[in-house]
């Protein structure tokens, strides 16, 4: 099943396309009309896509916010560590399938964020009945953040889901998802844009064909 894109309110807005946590991290690093954008233009907005994905709840969140406002330099190094984080899971998504050294780098990266992992895990039901694993770092606050996203991402090699990752086809797209299709063929992240933009282009040039066919009749 192909997932219409949940945008948040938030702006930049998020766009959840990905079907697993890491993959929607990565689409974080985005193309915005044309032009290359990070949706984490700073710790909040990285704190706020956390919210939204539910790693972090609306208390460990503002704990984390509080956190920040004491310790700005902490914060600052925490994003940019999750900009390095997100730029090797970007490199595992496109060419780790393929790629042993790609698969070799995330793996070091994966188990770099992984030895922060002194905290407790939980179980944690939500407003909506659902459930989800959280993750809550003993010490330093901003060491766990990113331990959920990595940990999805190791999900993926242990369960050798890379086959099943795809980078859109439209060239202009950056966004990278799991394929649930039961043939495997799913080419667009998602079908009212990107696909649409495909099927408009398709149109386009068969119409052009068709009037050159005519006038050369």
């Amino acid at each position: 099943m192909i997932h219409a894109p949940f945008v948040s309110p938030h702006a930049p807005p998020f766009v959840f396309v990905g079907e697993r946590l890491w993959l929607d991290f990565i689409n974080t690093d985005d193309v915005r009309r044309g032009a290359r954008v990070d949706v984490l233009r700073d710790f909040e907005q990285l704190i706020r896509w956390l919210e939204a994905t539910s790693v972090l709840d609306s208390e460990r969140a503002a704990g984390i916010r509080r956190r920040a406002q004491q310790q700005p330099a902490g914060a600052t190094a925490s994003l940019a560590d999750a900009r390095r984080i997100r730029a090797s899971l970007r490199a595992l998504a496109e060419r780790g399938a393929q790629t042993v050294e790609v698969r070799v780098n995330a793996l070091g990266e994966i188990n770099r964020v992984l030895g922060r992992s002194a905290g407790t895990r939980r179980v944690e039901a939500r407003a909506d009945g659902s459930f989800v694993r959280s993750f809550v770092p003993v010490g330093d606050a901003f060491a766990g953040l990113m331990i959920p996203v990595v940990e999805s991402a190791a999900d993926a090699l242990v369960t050798n889901e890379l086959v099943r990752v795809r980078r859109c086809a439209d060239a202009r797209c950056l966004h990278v998802f799991f394929d649930s299709t039961k043939n495997g063929r799913r080419r667009w992240c998602d079908m009212s844009t990107c696909g649409n933009r495909a099927k408009a282009a398709r149109h386009r040039r068969r119409v052009s064909e068709s009037a050159v066919a005519a006038r050369a009749s």
